[in-house]
């Protein structure tokens, strides 16, 4: 597994997070592109833990939200 310093991270709110500081996921998109695996949090909780997904879960993650959200 790779290392991966929060104090660098950029991270990305989920477009489904709502402006009031509900459900919020956020994942940081830069990390994937040289480790292929995506960090994954809770924004409510910047440093609580970090889920670490490789990148066919991540897709599997996100397809299985936006099933459950129709």
């Amino acid at each position: 597994m790779s290392s991966f310093d929060t104090a660098d991270a950029v991270w990305v709110k989920s477009s489904h997070s709502g402006p009031d500081g509900g459900a919020c996921v956020e994942w940081a998109p830069a990390h994937a592109s040289t480790t292929s695996t995506i960090p994954v949090r809770d924004s409510k909780q910047a440093h609580g833990p970090i889920l670490m997904l490789s990148t066919t879960a991540f897709t599997g993650l996100v397809t299985l939200a936006r099933t459950a959200a129709r």
